[in-house]
């Protein structure tokens, strides 16, 4: 299979850097890399010209092209035609030496995919197989592992308002597992969203599928809405041994009070990309839950060191459901 990489980027020389360094390791490479840097800065232009890596080519885009959204589209009109399949990273992450070679052999595998998602190492999470030990009731298990849930999930249990979907699958009243809940098992897993850091698709369905526009700057949960489109078109995946690191790089994030409205406002939206008319029912978990994780946020103001953090997300959260539209 041809393929190609494409890193969309704002103000991250350094973390771009350090991903290019673990393409360089990759055990099948790309036909072709993309970057396409939406920079106010040339810090990037000027740091690249210094490194060298083959198939290279790079986009400094101007303001009409700035923001995650419009910088993949951007990069999907520059693809060459001929290649089979796109992959999408973040700049501020490090992969393994097979993640490639692992999706593509995805690809090869389920051929009915119309995307694959890799996933993240998170050395934070301690996953356990279950065997004969007891899962206890702050636990979650699947596929034969278990971890523990974390309290914002714990609370949601005793309140009822936990998914009974599986990992990467939207339940009615949305808030469900997110990838980072299938278990390191090696094995792949069909999903309705991944991550879009992390994430590739065919070539066919990126010309016909847009990212939307809906999305600015940032634009948090935009990987959901799009993997939500596509998913309604064909299968997706998460190839578990497909792995890597996401540092989380704090350049080129929005504050919190933005980021806390884009969490509320825009989770809303990618919402109602799956359930453009949920039940009743579903409508009262859904902001049960909303309310729910802002009142946690704000308790965050009074438990953790980073108080302004936490109460303006708060604020941002809150903000965000009351003036949502969709």
């Amino acid at each position: 299979m041809k393929f190609a990489l494409i890193i969309c980027t704002f103000e991250r020389a350094t973390a771009l850097l350090r991903l290019l360094n673990s393409v360089k390791r990759q055990e099948v490479y790309p036909d072709e890399i993309l970057i396409i840097d939406g920079s106010l800065s040339h810090n990037t232009k000027k740091a690249l010209k210094e490194y060298s890596i083959s198939n290279l080519d790079y986009y400094y885009v101007q303001t009409k092209y700035r923001g995650l959204t419009k910088q993949r589209n951007f990069g999907i009109s520059k693809l060459s035609s001929g290649l089979d399949i796109a992959f999408f990273l973040d700049d501020d992450v490090v992969l393994e030496p097979h993640y490639f070679e692992n999706i593509l052999n995805t690809y090869r595998k389920h051929p009915d995919a119309l995307g694959v998602g890799g996933y993240i190492i998170d050395n934070k999470i301690n996953w356990h197989k279950v065997e004969n030990t007891t899962v206890l009731n702050d636990e979650f298990e699947y596929d034969g592992w278990k971890r523990k849930l974390g309290s914002r999930n714990f609370l949601r249990k005793k309140l009822n308002l936990l998914s009974d979907c599986a990992p990467g699958i939207m339940p009615e009243f949305s808030n469900g597992f997110s990838i980072s809940f299938l278990p390191p098992s090696g094995k792949t897993y069909p999903v309705e969203f991944f991550m879009g850091g992390v994430s590739s698709f065919k070539t066919k369905i990126l010309n016909e599928v847009q990212f939307s526009g809906y999305f600015e700057g940032y634009g948090l949960y935009e990987d959901m809405d799009y993997c939500l489109r596509v998913s309604k078109l064909g299968q997706l995946y998460v190839n578990t041994s497909a792995r890597l690191y996401h540092y989380h790089d704090p350049d080129g994030r929005p504050n919190q009070f933005r980021y806390g409205t884009m969490v509320s406002r825009n989770g809303k939206y990618v919402w109602r990309v799956k359930y453009p008319n949920p039940r009743f029912k579903a409508k009262i978990k859904f902001y049960k839950i909303s309310l729910l994780l802002t009142l946690v946020r704000l308790g965050n103001a009074l438990t953790t060191s980073k108080r302004k953090e936490a109460f303006t997300e708060a604020l941002g959260r809150f903000y965000g459901i009351i003036t949502s539209t969709k």
